[in-house]
């Protein structure tokens, strides 16, 4: 049935115009107020939000509640779908490390997993972590690291309990199962040494930012190891596989700089590898006495891989290993001991290559499905010729292999329960390339029912990210099937502004370039339609976060071709947000979008497309839009005065709704079945706006 515009009355925002001048031009922004003053307070205690703005978010969440007051039983019916369709006494396939293997496990009905190891070759169990217990009582609980010690003693583990993302770490002994009395808090990544008694964490500072390393020993106070001034750069830390090195890698989104301490003396100068220049990137494997650096330097936009001696890491020691290769995208590097694996995308499809070190001899790991999606994990082991890998397809539910680098000989460890039922055979997988407005060929991943008819009459949900160079998998999703049960064609454009068909697909995209990423997904939805998948007026869009910038950015542009539009979380206000260097991501963004505090040409390329700066007068589609009250990465005033917006010059006759989780941040609700709530509503809402409700 159609939303009913009569059922209530949306909340009108309050107009406070606030004027702002930069390179001589004037904007007025109305809702400028609905960003708290004490936006930062508000992260750590919610309660602290002024009333006017609580008040108003209420009151959209009223509005949200009302308008799909009629799809309640539909959403019921969703979430015991989407439950059905996991296995409620799951477990991940045992990962040994030393004397143990460790593993983590579901019991039945419990929203959070044991954290478990067993002897190596099996045998009883013994409880490390019990997830439920910890997050008894809360409103929200979300995991940081968990790590256990070199010698299998200790273990550190962190939680962010509003959805913040301040996570705060105690220390537990494996023997007695106690925590120690110290909380430390605001801690970003951390690292054991190799005594399982020293470690080493990054500090959050107050502006949300991991920008200091400190090294503790028992009983003393921690020490500085590092600072990072630039306001651009996150620091984090990694050990080495072979548990001889710590990295200090800072970096943003398109420039690096790694620094190196040994396990066994972290408190040691850091040795720089290759200072930090714009555009280089660059990540480091060390491995042994040699150090393994994957590197675009040179005009390797693909990446290529070096290696140098690890006592003399600097660039001039680097030699070619592996040459870049202009069609092939570098994903992922592993080193054992005397292997390495590779992990490559070529024309939006990956595949696994595997390289006797000694030898040079290399062979690929081959897969016979048109979409599909490849992981690859290192696990805890350096001397070990066990590679464990990760396949799905869209039709496929997911796989753990492990395979043996030296027989070729393939294990299936795991295979994805789908306890209510699924065959692969119901599903037609396809891959298609929707001709692009400056010609290139966009990769769409198609998913259908095989009785689903081709011929324009089906609903399409469309999906695109599209930044960031984080390419978008063919993998498979429980969930969809819901949509696709039900007639819907789910397709997942792979847009520019992803690395699906290697990094120039991300790079052309940056600052003047980002409109293609817009384009790219309308020509996809035009071609759906052209090739008679569904029609104008049936798709339903959806994206998050970054990707709802472009849910933002097509209404804008195209409303007509949508029944809907769904933007979690999404990044809207960019203008704005780039002009505030307060926000703890802005700063390194500036490489992507463009600095608009110093740049008057990066300022006039912004506001061609911020979606909030280019609302207008027109027939917007029905739009679902969902945002947290302490998101740190898109704050809940982006979609707030969006919407505010949006509502206000419409002349479409669906409705605008805003949901705010109140406790919660960028990622929603925690627990395993708390979330499929909201992934019921998000789905009702796509079939209520082409009329399957």
């Amino acid at each position: 049935m159609p939303f009913d515009l009569s059922k209530a009355t949306p909340p009108v925002a309050e107009k406070r115009p606030v004027e702002d001048t930069r390179h001589g031009i004037t904007r007025t922004d109305d809702y400028a107020w609905l960003k708290a003053d004490n936006w930062q307070d508000v992260m750590r205690d919610p309660s602290v939000l002024s009333q006017d703005i609580r008040g108003w978010l209420e009151g959209e969440n009223a509005y949200f509640e009302a308008m799909m007051d009629d799809t309640k039983k539909l959403q019921d019916a969703l979430f015991e779908e989407l439950k059905g369709r996991i296995k409620q006494d799951d477990s991940s396939v045992p990962t040994k490390d030393g004397p143990y293997a460790y593993q983590s496990r579901y019991e039945e009905g419990k929203e959070y997993p044991l954290f478990v190891r067993m002897p190596r070759d099996g045998g009883e169990e013994t409880v490390l972590f019990d997830g439920p217990k910890e997050a008894s009582g809360k409103d929200y609980f979300a995991l940081g690291h968990m790590e256990h010690s070199t010698n299998h003693n200790k273990l550190a583990w962190s939680v962010d309990e509003n959805g913040s993302e301040y996570y705060h770490m105690r220390l537990r002994g494996l023997a007695d199962g106690k925590d120690s009395d110290d909380l430390i808090r605001d801690v970003g990544s951390f690292a054991w040494a190799a005594d399982s008694e020293r470690y080493l964490y990054v500090k959050v500072d107050d502006k949300m930012r991991p920008s200091k390393v400190f090294g503790c020993a028992p009983g003393e106070e921690p020490k500085l190891i590092y600072a990072e001034e630039d306001p651009r750069f996150y620091v984090g830390l990694d050990v080495s596989l072979d548990g001889k090195t710590i990295e200090i890698a800072t970096g943003q989104n398109d420039e690096d700089e790694v620094r190196l301490v040994p396990a066994d003396d972290p408190f040691a100068e850091p040795v720089l590898v290759s200072p930090r220049r714009p555009g280089h990137e660059y990540s480091v494997i060390p491995a042994g006495d040699t150090l393994y650096i994957v590197t675009n330097s040179g005009g390797a936009e693909n990446f290529r891989i070096m290696t140098a001696p690890l006592n003399a890491p600097q660039e001039k020691h680097w030699k070619e290993l592996i040459p870049h290769r202009a069609a092939v995208k570098l994903a992922s590097v592993i080193v054992f001991k005397n292997h390495m694996v590779r992990l490559e995308v070529e024309n939006a499809l990956p595949r696994i290559v595997v390289r006797e070190l000694a030898s040079g001899d290399e062979h690929t790991i081959d897969f016979d499905e048109e979409a599909y999606s490849l992981g690859i994990s290192s696990g805890y082991e350096f001397d070990t010729t066990t590679l464990r890998f990760t396949y799905s397809s869209p039709s496929t539910p997911g796989q753990v292999w492990d395979y043996d680098l030296i027989s070729r000989e393939r294990t299936l460890r795991k295979t994805q329960e789908i306890p209510s039922g699924h065959d692969p055979k119901n599903y037609v997988v396809r891959r298609l390339h929707a001709p692009a407005k400056d010609g290139e060929l966009v990769p769409l991943t198609v998913l259908h029912h095989k009785d689903t008819p081709i011929d324009g009459t089906a609903p399409c949900l469309l999906y695109g990210y599209g930044s960031y160079g984080a390419g978008m998998s063919a993998g498979f999703s429980s969930h969809r099937l819901s949509l696709v049960n039900r007639g819907f064609v789910y397709c997942t454009a792979h847009i520019r502004g992803g690395d699906e068909k290697g990094r120039h697909w991300y790079e052309q995209t940056k600052k003047a370039g980002k409109m293609k990423t817009f384009t790219d997904f309308i020509s996809s939805g035009r071609y759906l339609i052209d090739q008679g998948f569904t029609a104008e007026g049936r798709i339903v869009a959806n994206g998050r976060s970054a990707g709802g910038l472009l849910m933002g950015a097509v209404a804008n542009l195209a409303p007509e071709l949508f029944a809907g539009i769904m933007a979690e979380v999404p990044f809207v206000d960019v203008l704005n947000t780039m002009l505030d260097d307060s926000l703890p991501l802005t700063p390194g963004e500036w490489s992507q979008w463009g600095n608009p505090i110093e740049s008057e040409e990066e300022y006039k390329i912004i506001a061609a497309y911020s979606p909030y700066d280019n609302v207008r007068e027109q027939a917007y589609p029905a739009m679902y839009v969902s945002s947290g009250l302490t998101d740190p990465r898109v704050q809940y005033w982006e979609p707030s005065k969006w919407v505010a917006k949006l509502r206000d010059v419409t002349k479409g006759e669906t409705p605008i709704i805003l949901k705010t989780n109140m406790g919660s941040g960028h990622f929603g609700k925690t627990g395993r079945f708390a979330y499929l709530e909201e992934v019921a509503q998000v789905y009702a809402f796509a079939l209520k706006a082409v009329g399957k409700a």
